[in-house]
Order: structure tokens, then C-alpha cells, then sequence
């Protein structure tokens, strides 16, 4: 018999790895709405903290979804959650990739391709607002994360060296 709460992992990830769009980056707002509010199984710090490790951590970006199963489980509710967001959109990955490539010049693939685009920038732009909205909890954590928006617009500053100058913002006390 499966735990229920391995069984309600594996349905909320299984249901969002068809919306991942764009990636698991995308579906941050929603993975915050439910594992946060809905189901309660993490803080808003918490899930910060989730989401700054799975990104620091090398490998790809829906790590966040193994660190959440693992705070929720253990190493089997990380093995159930990362299951459950890649299988089912794999496989209907798999399905359709075939007649996509079929229709690569047809118009209607090009206009839903189009469409997509908007749709996955939106949902990373919502992904950055969460992540802010979690973790600034002082003025001078918003001045940071402002601050970092700007440099990564204006410059061409590696990331690292805006982690790092945030890091020593930290160690010297100002956040």
C-alpha cells in the first residue's frame, strides 16, 4: 500500500509536469500555491531554501522538484516527485514528437509555437515574483534582488559574480 501523502506527490507533480512549459522553472508559482498553501508541506522559507539549493546544485532545473519530495518523504518522495514530473510529459512528449515533425512547415505549428513563447516568459517573470515575494523579507533583501534584476538587464555580468556579491551582502550582515 502506497502512503497517501507519496500518492498525493505523485498526483500534484503528475498533473503540473503537463503544464511545464518552458521547463519546471515556469511552474514555480503553482508548485509554491500547492505545496506551500494548498498542502502545506513546506514554509515560504522553506521553499526559497529549496529552490536556491536545486539551483545551486549542478544538474538540470527541476531539481526543485526532488528537494521538495525529499523534505515531504525522504529519498523515496524525491524518487516519487521526480518520477512524477518527467514520465507522463515524457511520454506524451514521445507520442506527439512524431507528428509535430510531420507538420514542421504547417502554419498551425508555427502559430502555436508563437503562442507559446509569451505564455513561457510570463510564467518564468510569475516563477521570479514568487521566489522574491519568499525570500525578501527586509528592505535591503528587495534592494538586493532589484538590484541584481538591473545588473543582469543592464550588463553582461556573469551570474556567479552577482551570487557572489549577494553572498558577501550576506556574510557582512546587510540582509
Amino acid at each position: 500500500m502506497i502512503p497517501s501523502v507519496l500518492a498525493e506527490l505523485a498526483w500534484q507533480f503528475a498533473l503540473l509536469s503537463f503544464l511545464a512549459i518552458g521547463g519546471v522553472n515556469a511552474l514555480i508559482p503553482e508548485i509554491h500555491r500547492r505545496v506551500v498553501g494548498m498542502e502545506h508541506w513546506m514554509t515560504d522559507t522553506d521553499f526559497a531554501q529549496a529552490f536556491a539549493i536545486a539551483q545551486a546544485a549542478p544538474g538540470p532545473n527541476m531539481l526543485i522538484v526532488s528537494v521538495i519530495g525529499w523534505k515531504v518523504s525522504g529519498v523515496l518522495g524525491a524518487l516519487v516527485a521526480t518520477v512524477a514530473i518527467c514520465l507522463p510529459s515524457s511520454m506524451l512528449t514521445f507520442a506527439v514528437a512524431h507528428i509535430w515533425d510531420r507538420f514542421r512547415e504547417a502554419p498551425l505549428r508555427a502559430a502555436i509555437q508563437y503562442g507559446l513563447a509569451p505564455v513561457t516568459v510570463g510564467l518564468v517573470l510569475a516563477s521570479g515574483y514568487i521566489l522574491a515575494r519568499t525570500a525578501d523579507h527586509t528592505w535591503a533583501a528587495f534592494a538586493i534582488t532589484g538590484a541584481t534584476v538591473a545588473a543582469t538587464l543592464a550588463t553582461r555580468l556573469h551570474p556567479l559574480v552577482l551570487l557572489a556579491a549577494a553572498a558577501a551582502l550576506g556574510v557582512a550582515g546587510f540582509v
